[in-house]
């Protein structure tokens, strides 16, 4: 079983402030935070969700360890003397390198980072410290996991990890998009995120809301059919997602649009826009999906509608039906796209 508190006493003699804990599960990374309760201590998160679950994990230790909420770890200050970095076993590849590469550039020079990882053998994490730091220590396995720790030793270019696609519906032209790991439509558009955009009844001049908007390609097609200076409004709770849709909302020629960072979806104006795109995690928990149909009529105009793509018809299908009056469910690509519309009160 994981134990990270009992793999980070193998190194706790080497641990110097100011520490910085980067990423983890909320519980993984309050536990960390423990161990190094005696020292100050920054807890990194992408998702303001997970920050906010990773608050409360701290609390109930009795811990007011700081945690910040960025796109990147870069973004934070370079005076860390100690990295802490908790590895999931089904995390995202391409992340973890990421993770591991930005690490490195908040580090003081001599300073300690250190990985902790779920695999009793992990093949990934020796080499990337060893690309990174030049050499990695480790200690033996056992059931509770592994560690591994390197010194900064000199400086190196930073290396950004991203990928462009370009991506289209129907006839109009194709976009490009840039896309970072730990953030939805890394690498390509998705076939769920092409089903909502194909089912979606959207006209020119329409306000548009993008909820879970990952890098912005959703609401950035969806422009082209309502015109690129027509208002829409994008919402992650991913701090990099709301980085990226900025990045391509501009380069595509949007000139009317708002990035909000939510977890509540608390800071949407009540009866503001004609269509809601929703495209919530797959195989993530569904209480995603539920607050997104929850909270979407109140913010529909009357005669709006909602769209939202997933897996999970079946319970899903039910809640759209029991907040809007009715469900219409179309399934395309290996997906079902379900929509609630608002009714017009001169229709009642």
């Amino acid at each position: 079983m994981f134990d990270v508190q009992h793999l980070l006493e193998t190194v706790y003699p080497k641990i110097q402030p100011p520490i910085i804990i980067v990423g983890g599960s909320p519980r993984v990374a309050a536990e960390c935070a423990l161990v190094v309760a005696d020292f100050p201590t920054v807890c990194f998160q992408m998702d303001v969700h997970q920050a906010e679950r990773l608050e409360r994990e701290l609390a109930e230790v009795g811990l007011s360890t700081e945690v910040r909420v960025t796109a990147d770890i870069w973004d934070l200050p370079n005076h860390f003397q100690t990295a802490i970095v908790p590895i999931q076993s089904h995390g995202e590849r391409e992340l973890k390198l990421d993770l591991m590469e930005q690490t490195y550039h908040v580090l003081q020079p001599k300073g300690l980072c250190i990985t902790v990882s779920e695999y009793t053998k992990d093949s990934l994490l020796p080499k990337v410290h060893k690309k990174l730091y030049g050499k990695c220590s480790e200690a033996p396995a056992n059931k509770k996991g592994s560690i591994f720790w390197s010194v900064r030793t000199d400086d190196r270019p930073r290396r950004r990890h991203e990928m462009t696609f370009r991506a289209r519906i129907g006839d109009i032209p194709s976009r490009e998009f840039v896309s970072r790991p730990g953030v939805f439509c890394y690498g390509s558009f998705d076939d769920g995120a092409r089903a909502l955009l194909e089912c979606a009844d959207i006209r020119p001049n329409e306000t548009i809301l993008d909820l879970g908007c990952g890098v912005g390609a959703v609401g950035i097609l969806a422009a082209e059919r309502t015109g690129l200076d027509a208002p829409i409004t994008f919402v992650d709770s991913n701090a990099r997602a709301i980085a990226l849709t900025e990045l391509n909302a501009k380069a595509n020629g949007l000139t009317n649009y708002t990035t909000i960072l939510s977890a509540r979806m608390a800071d949407l104006e009540e009866g503001h826009f004609d269509v809601i795109l929703a495209n919530p995690p797959y195989y993530a928990a569904s209480s995603i999906a539920e607050l997104f149909v929850r909270k979407s009529k109140a913010l529909l105009k009357s005669g709006g509608r909602f769209y939202l793509v997933t897996k999970q018809v079946n319970t899903l299908a039910p809640l759209v039906m029991e907040a809007f009056g009715d469900a219409i469910v179309m399934e395309t690509r290996g997906y079902h796209v379900i929509q609630g519309d608002r009714i017009m009160e001169s229709e009642r």
